[in-house]
């Protein structure tokens, strides 16, 4: 299989097996720190981290997942479009995930610190089990539903209030500050949006369960699942499924846009 390669492929498949080792092997330099993509409004974000990203992973499965989907569906698409638009497809669909994956944590950040201000100006028991449970979805230290507890018995404490406060203001700088997203996902689900679109009834074999599946229901099913699952926001999901609709949105409108210009896209 990997003689029939196309060359973009082979050398997105290099780099990332490349930068994977690296991670493994030279941990003192901390490269996945270095390469991954923070929040915007931390200070470990930088803008170069929209490219560099995606060709960092955080374990052996992810990385084994993406580099099959970019083998798999990978060659045909470059074989389809030529080698530069392959890698400009791919290069948009990355970061373009990125993005919006940023830009949906920007929001969602920007609405937690809001909460948090009109908590500080009026705090109160309710306000602030309120605050934990809607805002930061309860996925706390044990501690806080100890300071949650202990203000809902004693409103009046001085002390518990400064505490609210203080974690209110801490959960706030942590959800900026702390957590970052890596992984070539956006782009591979891009492709396979890609592959949905142009390949609608090319059938495909499953890996889990082992049946076969038309491209373009795939491509739907994970789309809808993506949908889902970032907006449930499990706590317990480290998953950045907003980042794998990301690919697949970008996807989408660029093979929108390469319709209108059938003369050099065909």
């Amino acid at each position: 299989m990997l003689n029939r390669l196309t060359p973009v492929v082979k050398n997105l498949l290099i780099i990332n097996v490349v930068v994977f080792i690296g991670q493994k092997m030279f941990s003192g330099i901390d490269l996945t720190s270095m390469l991954s993509l923070y929040n915007i409004g931390s200070p470990s974000f930088k803008p170069y981290q929209f490219f560099t990203y995606m060709f960092a992973h955080g374990g052996f499965s992810h990385i084994l997942f993406n580099m099959m989907g970019l083998i798999f569906l990978g060659p045909m698409l470059e074989r389809f479009w030529g080698p530069q638009k392959f890698l400009i497809f791919f290069m948009v669909t990355g970061i373009g995930a990125g993005m919006l994956y940023s830009g949906i944590k920007y929001v969602d950040n920007y609405q937690n610190e809001k909460s948090v201000n009109i908590y500080l100006a009026n705090p109160t028991p309710e306000g602030f089990n309120k605050l934990i449970i809607d805002d930061f979805n309860g996925n706390v230290r044990q501690h806080v539903y100890e300071t949650i507890d202990n203000y809902d018995k004693n409103p009046k404490s001085e002390y518990y209030i400064n505490e609210s406060k203080r974690i209110a203001q801490s959960l706030a700088r942590e959800t900026i500050n702390f957590g970052s997203m890596l992984g070539a996902s956006g782009a591979i689900y891009g492709i396979l949006m890609a592959f949905g679109m142009l390949f609608p009834n090319t059938e495909m074999m499953l890996l889990f369960p082992p049946i076969p599946i038309k491209a373009k229901y795939l491509a739907m099913g994970l789309g809808a699942y993506a949908i889902y699952a970032g907006f449930k926001q499990n706590p317990n999901d480290v998953t950045a499924h907003f980042a794998h609709l990301g690919g697949m949105v970008f996807a989408f409108i660029m093979i929108q846009y390469w319709k209108t210009k059938r003369t050099d896209f065909y």
